[in-house]
């Protein structure tokens, strides 16, 4: 009876040992306190707005960037849907990688605003230009932009697109405040990153960027814009239809510049007669730069009349747009399309 008793004793005490310790809590030498920061302390969610844009223009400011990001929130949204398949996509992009695109929109969305400023004065005098709705300042203030008056008297809001008679391919792309203001987001470097560029000026040029040179396509404003207007279109506003509108429509037809030199037809009057002459001069712009830079104006001006420059996108293969040079076929590469300028002189 005895031992029987010490075996249990003994037993009881061999299985208190064999229980574990109670936990208790883990003391972590990298325990926060209360003077720790979130890591994306200081960041700017919001768009900025300049003091100078009085309440008015501040709401429509807000509103405008408010389609920015729905338009480039759907844009976004199609492509990770659809990758580079959807006909949509293959009509401004065609084959390229869609990461490009998507990255472009996501910043709009996503990226830190702090370094992105509108405002509603004009520091620069540009708004004063007729028709002007706006600049990026450049050199003046990299990442500013101005927003003229006639913004806020011309540009739709987003709920009227498709609304009275517009069609993405017949009308501007900045018919629209937020697609306006997408562009001039990719203006400055916070967006754009001084990589997104003009290639193409309109919707004709956009998909001839798209037939010719689909790697720049992912970084052109026009294109961009463009895209997320028509997704948006067929997506959203009038689904499986949208409001594409032809290629052939008002406003695309095709241009041609000329070299031309005309003379006056004979006077019949008693005044000298005058004879008129007019020379188109396609310069890529570092040859243009140079040009106007050599001092011919005071030798020039007693003959010339009348100067015009104008700004076209020269293309690598032929087209029915713009001024065009020869393709250069060069294995594994893809020519660039570059700017030309065309200067006019008249006497």
């Amino acid at each position: 009876m005895r031992s029987s008793v010490s075996l249990v004793v003994a037993f009881a005490a061999s299985c208190a040992f064999a229980f574990p310790a109670p936990l208790q809590p883990r003391t972590d030498s990298h325990e926060h306190s209360d003077n720790t920061t979130a890591w994306d302390e200081g960041a700017t969610h919001e768009f900025v707005i300049h003091d100078s844009c009085n309440s008015s223009e501040t709401l429509q400011l807000r509103k405008g960037l408010a389609d920015a990001v729905t338009l480039a929130d759907h844009a976004k949204a199609h492509i990770l849907r659809f990758g580079n398949s959807s006909e949509h996509y293959r009509k401004y992009f065609r084959n390229a990688p869609s990461g490009e695109a998507i990255g472009y929109y996501e910043k709009v969305i996503n990226g830190d605003k702090g370094d992105a400023l509108f405002r509603c004065d004009d520091p620069d005098g540009n708004c004063e230009q007729p028709e002007w709705g706006g600049h990026w300042r450049g050199s003046n203030a990299t990442n500013e932009t101005v927003i003229c008056p006639v913004s806020y008297s011309t540009r739709r809001p987003l709920e009227q697109l498709c609304a009275l008679g517009y069609t993405v391919a017949g009308n501007e792309a900045n018919t629209y405040f937020g697609s306006d203001l997408l562009h001039r987001l990719y203006h400055m470097p916070a967006f754009g990153e001084n990589y997104v560029e003009h290639f193409a000026e309109d919707y004709a040029e956009a998909l001839e960027l798209a037939r010719t040179s689909e790697s720049y396509t992912t970084r052109d404003s026009d294109v961009l814009q463009y895209f997320a207007l028509d997704a948006y279109a067929y997506d959203i506003v009038v689904p499986g239809t949208g409001c594409s509108g032809s290629e052939s429509s008002p406003g695309n037809a095709p241009e041609t510049p000329t070299l031309t030199m005309t003379d006056a037809p004979a006077s019949t009057s008693d005044a000298p007669s005058s004879s008129q002459f007019s020379l188109n001069l396609t310069l890529p712009a570092p040859a243009l730069k140079a040009l106007l830079s050599l001092p011919l104006s005071h030798l020039l001006s007693p003959l010339i009349r009348e100067t015009r420059l104008e700004r076209r996108l020269l293309l690598p293969t032929t087209s029915a747009r713009g001024i065009y040079r020869p393709r250069v076929d060069l294995p594994g590469e893809e020519e660039a399309p570059t700017t030309c300028f065309v200067l006019t002189l008249t006497r």
